[in-house]
């Protein structure tokens, strides 16, 4: 059956407030900022506008500042929630290594905690389609539509031999990094370089002493190490999960396209028609834009949100 919103699930999160005093160690935070602490982790919210509820989430490595543009659209129609996973952005880093059902879950909390008990538009980029394809489904009663933005497909995967050896090794990785000072001169240009090959327009918007903050720190590193060496697993569940649970909500794939007609080009627009035939979706495709549709089609974005329960039409 699917998770319910009560009990005892919640007394795990709680709101720490607005965040205009600085937190154990460090700089203050941003204005606007917002703590919450789920399951002992202390996470990293915005919650912007009023009205109908959307969910924003980044795919592997993006902090909450790649939705600006989007969350500027959407504000005025919508209560607009973005948060950093553990690790990434302004979060803390958590010490369980990521599970598909946990970071549902984790979704599923930071609406609760923040009051937010309505059904909520879950829009999901990447790896994070995987996250909030399964909030859907493990909660159909807080779900009014999925927007998929340039969604991870794994349609045939499977879950990884020795999953606890490969959470040590990423942890060691990291460790090892941190002790080369590697995330602090390499995290910022890192990042940059990312976003120029991830984009059409080929450069990084977010503001320069924002990108240090979130990237220096070897947190960041070591989340993304996590989540990647989990990546395949997670997908592995959400195909037990589809198998399972129906998605009762209605669905919008947003597809980046680029243009080319290289052949991995060609495969990517391929999966996403797959997806969102899989799913029964409706497929729209972004053009030109690169894989950091939030960074290229920001209104292409909003667009989806703002008209995804007429996919149910």
């Amino acid at each position: 059956m699917p998770a319910t919103d009560s009990g005892p699930a919640d007394l795990g999160a709680v709101d720490l407030g607005p965040a205009n005093l600085p937190p154990a160690a460090g700089p203050p935070l941003p204005v606007g900022a917002r703590l919450l602490r789920v399951d002992g982790t202390v996470l990293h919210v915005r919650c912007e506008g009023s009205g109908p509820v959307c969910v924003l989430s980044g795919g592997l490595g993006c902090a909450w500042f790649d939705w600006d543009a989007v969350a500027a659209l959407l504000v005025p129609h919508r209560t607009v929630v973005r948060f950093d996973r553990p690790g990434y952005g302004l979060s803390a880093s958590a010490a369980a290594a990521p599970t598909l059902r946990g970071e549902a879950e984790r979704i599923r909390r930071i609406l609760s905690v923040l009051g937010l008990a309505g059904p909520a538009t879950v829009v999901g980029h990447s790896m994070a389609a995987f996250h909030v394809e399964a909030f859907a489904r493990l909660h159909p009663e807080r779900t009014s539509a999925v927007v998929l933005v340039d969604g991870s497909t794994e349609p045939h995967a499977r879950e990884r031999p020795l999953p606890r050896a490969r959470v040590r090794a990423a942890r060691l990785a990291a460790g090892v990094a941190r002790g080369l000072a590697v995330p602090y001169l390499l995290g910022p240009p890192g990042r940059r370089l990312v976003v120029r090959l991830a984009t059409a327009c080929g450069r990084d918007p977010a503001p320069r002493l924002l990108v240090r903050r979130c990237y220096r720190p070897w947190r960041a590193l070591r989340a993304a190490l996590l989540e990647n060496t989990c990546y395949r697993d997670q997908a592995a569940q959400l195909l037990v999960l589809r198998a399972e649970l129906p998605l009762p909500a209605p669905v919008v794939v947003l597809a980046a396209d680029d243009g080319s007609a290289s052949r991995r080009a060609r495969r990517h627009r391929a999966r996403q028609r797959q997806l969102a035939l899989a799913l029964g979706g409706r497929l729209t495709v972004a053009a030109p834009s690169g894989h950091l549709l939030m960074l290229d089609r920001p209104e292409a974005v909003a667009a989806a949100v703002l008209t995804a329960n007429d996919s149910a039409d």
